[in-house]
């Protein structure tokens, strides 16, 4: 094109185009020579059509955008100078790529977004370069439209019209569309506007979802196995993009109408000490719309697994007994074990409620003397029971308690035992107190004692009148059998629980007629029968059903308790009443610590209509109670652990009191959160006090047993009668038990003395208290004491000689305050009758304290040097009472005012000592006192003038 492009140039010369020539002359053969050389216009397509991606800046035309100028290839004339877009506000430009070949692109000025236009229609033309360089008339071609859609990019995810959807369907039935979700998508395009699918995101749910939505149920919904569902559902658009967000559909079952209790809670919590709370508070009959003339209603607490059959205290019978008012002389067959009581070692046994389990393998045998020989004709058997059906098609005798000959024969003198399932007591007299036929078994048969239930049984003998009570109910026997006499002889007798002993008719003698089964409780009362209210009182339940407000019952409501609470039955014609009367139905539980667990809970109901053959069935309520973990208290016992006394208080008629000081004290842990809820402080457990009984104490001697010939523990009985205790005494301790409040079991410790006749040859006894609550479900520390004897002759064994004062009631301390903490820990002022004070010098303390006092004692320190080293060979005598006094000695120094004062304060805190030790020695001690100031004191000036001779000490 170049060769082409001069051939032009002579023409051009020979216009005169470029000459210089001024003036209008050359505009004028200018404009001529554009006219004669850009002779055409430029020329594109008609119409274009493009394509561009939103986010995108190049369009895609088609055909391609060029211009073609027939002019060419003049330069300028034949050239492209410019694209020009007709329109307003249009984000295009149309830019020429090369002027020659006339090619140009359409691209974007700015980002183009689909969804907010999806086309663009605009008008378009070419521009040559006209005649020359600074030629300003160009020739444009003619318009062409150019169309250009954007192509949509799937930038949006789908979302759902509603954020939640709710829906109630009745069960029982398959719907074909149960709700319709939607979700919608903002993308421009058909293909990432649409929804092409839904999709149920929860899974193991009895719901389907179509691809318009329309959400139906798989299978028939229940109302009673499940009440609502919520499912999670998602869309897709048609580029397969998820939702940003699932949405919740929730599905609530609407229950066909059934007659039944509605508004209940299966679970009922109850906290120990929370008093009667109610169990069903919005419960509410469902009649729909039944004729119901009257109902019925029986709400059984079940309570058959808990302990012996209920929540009942767990003390010690002889405890329970007294609680109930029993008379005294109760004796127990199968106490806790214990060192007294060891005959129920062997025996399988739940300590938590004192049961203990037989499994016809084993029996115990009653120590002799535990019950009398002779009953009298007068007496009572408690026990608890627990038994199932024999084994077996022909059981054998199932022995609870018996009484038979210890050896040579097999007689039994009484016995109590099981056998096909009725409850058979045997009592034979022997032949000096009847000589006729006279009755001796007694038959019961009771369903109860094979349902392997718990049941209370009373067997009050009235001889020849034997009366059972079970579970507080009396029954009569149904056949009485009688017999002879047993002749007499003088072959003793073994008394046996859970087997009978076979002392005749075998080789060696052994246990037979093995008990299966469970006991509790078994007791033998001699001489005296049980009165029914005590008995009453023995098998009441600490739990049961309760109605709050019985004032407040609708008119016309009957009610009915059994004796124990565990079931009530009301009875009314309105349902409102009868909705009402059951909304106050409550458990209450009166222990302080409860058995914790679960108590099953029925309601069944009655219904009668008007004259209609078929009526409502309504079926029962099943809950349980649970009751929690009761708090559980930490038992403390606390005092002095260890002090002296000298041998004459032990040889005294009062003796030794061991636990003038002692506290108990229990607690228990409390969480306490923070007060400020946003602090990251972790929650504080702080200690509480509480109060509760306690049902016995046992002190024992630790380092061997006490010799009766020499020693021993003693308690005043009133001490005892006045707070409602019994104690027991033995060589190996003594035994407090009762159940009492903790003030009361303090009151009567601090009153317990030691005696000793001979202490010469004791160096110290040591003793150990333990104290329990609910037969020792809780049980408190071990606190130990140790107390330690004075001998008075042990000082004259040593080679220098010790002054005991015992008057005045105080002594002077050395005057060194360094030495006075030494002095106390290494020493007890322990006289109640003489008071001594043992005082042990260190030689280091004594040398300070006596370089601060050098200038003003340095004659005295000189003499006290001298008198020291005189004494040197002397040993000292820890282990004795040590003190070195010289009462003759007067001290006329700078420091005896000082001295003076020390000894006051000394006085006034051994006085303070004295009187904690209590008011049983408060007599002897002052007779002892007055003695001592006839012997040591001649006046008051001179006792005042006593002091401390620190000089003879050796160290």
């Amino acid at each position: 094109m170049l060769p082409g492009r001069l051939c032009w140039v002579p023409l051009l010369l020979a216009l005169g185009v470029g000459s210089g020539s001024g003036g209008g002359g050359d505009s004028r053969r200018r404009r001529l020579l554009a006219a004669k050389v850009n002779k055409h216009k430029p020329w594109i397509e008609t119409s274009y059509h493009g394509v561009i991606t939103e986010n995108n800046d190049t369009v895609i035309l088609d055909p391609p955008l060029v211009a073609l100028d027939k002019d060419a290839p003049v330069p300028f004339a034949g050239e492209i100078c410019a694209f020009k877009i007709h329109g307003q506000e249009l984000p295009f430009e149309a830019v020429v790529l090369n002027k020659t070949s006339g090619e140009g692109q359409l691209r974007a000025k700015s980002p183009i977004d689909c969804e907010l236009q999806k086309e663009y229609t605009f008008i378009i033309q070419a521009y040559d370069c006209g005649a020359g360089p600074r030629e300003t008339a160009w020739k444009k071609s003619h318009k062409a439209v150019v169309h250009i859609q954007v192509k949509d990019v799937n930038e949006f995810a789908p979302t759902f019209k509603e954020p939640a959807y709710k829906t109630v369907v009745t069960e029982g039935k398959i719907y074909d569309s149960i709700l319709q979700v939607e979700a919608v998508d903002e993308d421009c395009s058909p293909q990432y506007s649409q929804i092409c699918n839904y999709e149920i995101v929860t899974t193991d749910v009895p719901f389907a979802i179509d691809r318009n939505g329309n959400i139906r149920n798989t299978e028939k919904l229940s109302y009673d196995k499940q009440h609502q569902y919520e499912i999670l559902v998602t869309a897709y658009d048609c580029g397969q993009k998820p939702a940003a967000q699932d949405t919740l559909v929730q599905v609530d079952v609407k229950p066909v109408c059934k007659p039944g209790w509605q508004d209940w809670t299966k679970r009922i919590e109850y906290q120990p000490g929370s008093g009667s709370m109610p169990l069903f508070p919005s419960i509410r009959l469902e009649t729909c719309d039944g004729a119901v003339s009257s109902l019925q209603i029986v709400a059984e607490l079940q309570t058959n697994y808990i302990g012996k059959g209920c929540d009942r205290e767990t003390y010690s019978e002889k405890s329970l007994q007294k609680l109930c008012g029993a008379s005294s002389g109760i004796i127990d067959l199968l106490p806790s074990p214990s060192a007294a009581t060891n005959w129920t070692a062997g025996l399988l046994v739940d300590s938590s409620e004192m049961i203990f389990k037989f499994d016809g393998r084993q029996g115990a045998k009653i120590p002799d003397g535990i019950v009398p020989k002779n009953l009298t004709d007068q007496f009572t058997i408690t026990m608890w029971m627990k038994h199932g059906p024999s084994p077996g098609v022909r059981a054998e005798k199932e022995t609870i308690l018996c009484n038979s000959d210890k050896t040579e024969m097999n007689r039994h003198h009484y016995a109590l035992y099981v056998h096909n399932c009725r409850l058979v007591f045997l009592l034979r007299k022997d032949f000096d107190q009847a000589d006729t036929f006279r009755p001796a078994e007694f038959h019961w048969k009771l369903d109860q004692i094979c349902d392997k239930e718990w049941h209370y049984y009373v067997i009050n003998v009235e001889f020849p009148v034997v009366t059972l009570y079970m579970d507080g109910a009396t029954y009569e026997p149904y056949l009485v059998t009688n017999d002879w006499p047993i002749h007499p002889s003088h072959i003793a007798m073994q008394l046996t629980v859970g087997a009978c002993w076979q002392g005749g008719e075998v080789t060696k003698p052994r246990f037979a007629q093995f008990f299966h089964g469970s006991l509790a409780s078994l007791t033998i009362r001699p001489g005296k029968m049980e009165s029914q209210k005590v008995i009453s009182c023995l098998q009441a339940c600490k739990e049961g059903l309760d109605i709050n407000s019985l004032e407040s019952l609708g008119q016309g409501i009957k009610y009915h308790f059994n004796p124990s609470q565990s079931i009530l039955v009301m009875e009314g014609d309105d349902i409102g009443n009868i909705n009402r009367a059951l909304q106050k139905v409550s458990y209450i539980n009166s222990r302080q610590f409860p058995t914790a667990g679960v108590r099953r809970l029925k309601v069944s109901s009655k219904v009668q209509c008007f004259g209609e053959d078929v009526c409502i069935s309504i079926p029962e309520v099943d809950a349980y109670v649970m009751v929690l973990q009761a708090i559980e208290p930490q038992i403390t016992l606390r005092g002095t652990d260890h002090f002296w006394r000298p041998a004459a208080q032990f040889e005294s008629a009062r003796g030794v009191t061991l636990f003038p000081d002692l506290k108990i004290v229990s607690t228990f842990a409390k969480i306490e959160a923070p007060r400020d809820m946003k602090t990251t402080v972790p929650k504080s457990e702080v200690l509480e006090e509480m109060l509760h009984n306690l049902d016995f104490c046992d002190i024992l001697v630790i380092g061997g047993d006490l010799d009766p010939r020499q020693e021993c523990l003693e308690l005043n009985h009133s001490e005892l009668h006045q707070r409602h205790l019994d104690a027991t005494n033995s060589t190996a301790g003594y035994s407090i038990y009762g159940v009492g409040s903790m003030s009361r079991y303090e009151q009567v410790l601090h009153h317990i003395r030691y005696r000793n006749w001979l202490p010469a040859s004791l160096e110290a006894r040591h003793f150990r208290i333990k104290c329990s609550e609910l037969n020792g479900r809780y049980t408190s520390n071990e606190f130990n004491l140790e107390v330690s004897v004075l001998h008075e002759d042990r000082v004259s064994d040593k080679e220098h000689v010790n002054h005991l004062i015992v008057q005045p009631p105080f002594l002077q301390s050395v005057h060194h305050p360094e030495s006075r903490s030494s002095i106390q820990r290494s020493s007890v002022v322990p006289s109640i009758a003489t008071v001594v004070i043992i005082i042990s010098v260190c030689m280091l303390v004594f040398v300070v304290a006596m370089g601060v006092y050098r200038v003003r004692i340095a004659h005295q320190h000189f003499i006290q040097e001298t008198e020291a080293a005189k004494e040197s060979e002397m040993d000292w005598d820890d282990s004795a009472l040590t003190i070195t006094v010289n009462p003759m000695e007067k001290h006329a120094g700078p420091g005896h005012g000082e001295d003076e004062t020390e000894g006051e304060e000394e006085e006034e805190a051994e006085e303070d000592m004295s009187s904690s030790s209590g008011s049983d020695d408060s007599e002897e001690e002052e007779e002892e006192e007055g003695t001592g100031r006839g012997r040591h004191g001649q006046s008051g000036a001179r006792q005042a003038q006593l002091e401390w001779d620190d000089s003879t000490l050796p160290y």
